[in-house]
């Protein structure tokens, strides 16, 4: 573990106060005012800690801009339109999404874009990316805005969020002496005093939304995100009283609810362990997509899904996408082939990260998700 501003806070809260939930670490680690990792640092791309799909391949956020545009017709082409990207890194996806939009000009001409982000440094990143997007834009700190009419005026509204979801903080449940117990973060001994995981004692739980395929076992870790209700019905449910909704969300996660510790830290492309330079590295979790579609029928909106990252592109022509842009530059053939395939790989991308819609119910099925 590598000491760092954030940690000597959190080592002082939890002498004060004694240990911290799981959640709580995660929260501080990645939002923490001062020294959270999405407050201070641009995280994507080659020279970050990380890379997502829209820094693979171009293609992909070509393709989620015609999905978009596809959605608008099935809305029925309003003449305005409210376009949002949660968490939307160095603005690539909409860039790629926006070029690809100009094949319908009318969709193009409807679009105030609307990018939430907490993190200041990206957001500046994001305006000059997308300098040029001929379209109006407006930047938010948090997703809550889009249920709020004086920031995301009433009206059609489509949603798009790549890891988005696995940052949002989950609780930790342990299974131990047939009970469960919140999982929290304490200090080890003196002078170290490192940070290790440690069942609380005092409670004895059952978490909502528990696995039913099997009955649990001892040492079995279940973790559950409480956010995915809010978002599902302060975010997405009160968007959806304001106007026709659709929502597309894509991340690395598991398509039913089950048991595991899936809470991974990721530093300079790396796994590292979730106490390595808390504020300094990325924290993430499956998304359990079982559970925040359930939040999602649970307030009023269908879903459809989840589906493989790698069958939605297929079933949104990527190969044909693909072969359009090697035809085009031939001098990046081999890149641009490298790239999709990365994206739609079997035991890679294309299987680990799942594509949840979500819509208003007088929707039908949103683009790819048909039967």
């Amino acid at each position: 573990m590598t000491d760092t501003p954030l940690s000597a806070k959190l080592k002082a809260q939890i002498r004060r106060n004694g240990p911290i939930s799981v959640d709580t670490y995660m929260s501080a680690c990645l939002h923490d005012p001062e020294h959270g990792y999405y407050r201070r640092q641009p995280a994507i791309g080659a020279g970050g800690d990380f890379v997502t799909a829209p820094e693979i391949s171009q293609a992909f956020g070509e393709l989620i801009g015609l999905w978009a545009a596809v959605v608008w017709q099935q809305m029925g082409a309003p003449e305005r339109l409210h376009l949002v990207e949660l968490g939307p890194g160095r603005g690539t996806l909409m860039r790629d999404a926006l070029r690809a939009a100009r094949v319908m000009p009318r969709f193009r001409a409807a679009l105030a874009v609307h990018l939430v982000d907490s993190n200041r440094t990206l957001r500046k990143a994001q305006a000059d990316t997308l300098s040029d997007a001929g379209v109006p834009l407006q930047f938010h700190d948090e997703a809550a805005a889009l249920a709020d009419r004086a920031r995301v005026p009433a009206g059609p509204a489509i949603v798009v969020a790549n890891e988005f979801l696995d940052a949002l903080p989950v609780a930790q449940f342990a299974y131990a002496d047939g009970g469960w117990r919140r999982r929290k973060v304490a200090l080890g001994d003196p002078p170290e005093e490192t940070f290790r995981f440690v069942p609380d004692l005092e409670t004895d739980m059952l978490p909502a939304a528990l696995p039913t395929n099997r009955e649990p076992r001892e040492g079995d870790i279940f973790e559950v995100c409480e956010e995915h209700g809010r978002h599902a019905k302060e975010i997405l449910g009160a968007r959806a009283r304001l106007g026709p909704l659709a929502a597309l969300f894509i991340d690395y996660g598991h398509a039913a609810t089950g048991f595991g510790d899936t809470l991974q830290g990721v530093a300079g492309q790396a796994h590292v362990s979730p106490f390595h330079a808390p504020g300094e590295t990325d924290l993430s979790a499956q998304v359990d997509f079982q559970h925040f579609g359930q939040e999602c029928r649970g307030t009023g909106l269908a879903v459809d899904g989840p589906l493989s990252q790698a069958e939605l592109l297929g079933r949104l022509g990527i190969i044909e996408r693909a072969s359009r842009l090697m035809a085009a530059n031939p001098a990046r053939a081999a890149e641009i082939e490298a790239g999709v395939a990365r994206l739609i790989a079997p035991n890679g991308m294309g299987s680990r990260f799942l594509a949840l819609g979500v819509r208003s119910q007088d929707m039908g099925p949103l683009p790819g998700f048909e039967s």
